[in-house]
């Protein structure tokens, strides 16, 4: 790789920690990025911070921070970007390929996270869970009717880690799983013992939808006003992939109207949602900060893979983990 070009024997990179959770659960990754580098830890809100802090070093790790073609201009030296997470829509891929930039991420570092967190996501909607905790810590005594989950059909929307994680927690609860995704064989969702079936049978059949797609040009708003129709009278949405492959003013309406019976939003098209963001007045949706990959057990698999990734970088080999591997062929 002549990416190091420039590097003398005893020179040592400069990596940059921006990232706010990288580390903190795993010492052992911080050790190794010290055994090969200078490293730095620094705190931003904000895109201009970030610009104003990316000169001068070679590796950066990064969070849910954005980096845009704007940012990668002002990094002057930057040569590697370690995203801490399994998603890499924060970054412009295109951007940092032209700038000979190589780009790690962590893919199945949470996926057991992130399908735990659905399961009980559709628990917790279906048996109001939070709305029993509410009343009875105010003293109240008020019971709250709901469903069971046993004898539903599930419809899974996107059959990748995460997706095939869901499947397989559902397994114990005698539920019919029913599964949406162009990019996988008919065979292969078989084997899981789930049934694919197009997107608009999925959403009419289904007692549940849960959603786990990347977001990318045709999964944005890929539940949209007219999708949501589909759905059964009271079924309930499920969403910890991102919040734009949801059109959030057509659930509004789908949920204000009783036409679902709830839904629960781990993430938004805008982050930090904002407090005025309709969804949050309605009592039969279920809100959190974008947490469901946010365990001790996957941040330390993150942290190791970025670790790892950048280790072997700057020794001059290939990274396990490239999201844009065209630039390691130039």
């Amino acid at each position: 790789m002549d990416f190091l070009e420039g590097f003398g024997m005893c020179d040592r990179p400069k990596i940059l920690i921006v990232s706010r959770s990288f580390g903190v659960y795993c010492s052992e990754a911080i050790e190794i990025l010290k055994g090969f580098s200078l490293v730095e830890r620094r705190r931003v809100s904000t895109k201009d911070e970030l610009k104003n802090v990316v000169k001068g070093y070679d590796g950066l790790v990064l969070g849910n921070e954005k980096l845009d073609r704007e940012v990668l201009l002002e990094a002057d030296k930057l040569k590697i970007v370690a995203r801490h997470g399994v998603g890499v829509d924060n970054i412009d891929l295109d951007a940092a390929t032209e700038k000979g930039v190589v780009v790690t991420y962590t893919p199945g570092a949470n996926s057991d996270s992130v399908a735990e967190y659905a399961v009980a996501l559709m628990l917790n909607l279906m048996r109001r869970i939070n709305k029993a905790h509410e009343e009875t810590s105010r003293g109240g005594w008020r019971r709250f009717l709901g469903f069971e989950l046993t004898g539903k059909t599930v419809g899974i929307v996107g059959f990748g880690r995460i997706g095939r994680k869901v499947a397989r927690k559902l397994s114990g609860f005698d539920v019919k799983i029913l599964v949406y995704d162009p990019y996988v064989d008919r065979e292969d969702v078989e084997r899981q013992g789930a049934k694919p079936v197009g997107l608009e049978d999925l959403l009419r059949a289904s007692d549940v939808v849960t959603l786990h797609v990347k977001l990318t040009g045709e999964t944005k708003h890929l539940i949209n006003g007219e999708r949501l129709k589909l759905m059964r009278r009271g079924a309930f949405l499920i969403n910890t992939s991102r919040g734009a492959v949801v059109d959030e003013e057509a659930l509004y309406e789908a949920l204000k109207d009783g036409k679902l019976g709830g839904a629960a939003l781990d993430v938004f098209e805008q982050e930090p949602v904002n407090p005025d963001n309709p969804l949050l007045t309605l009592d039969n949706v279920i809100v959190s900060p974008h947490m469901a990959n946010f365990t001790v057990e996957a941040l330390r698999r993150m942290d190791m893979m970025n670790a790892r990734d950048l280790e072997l970088f700057f020794k001059g080999e290939r990274p396990i983990n490239v999201a844009n591997p065209e630039v390691l062929e130039r």
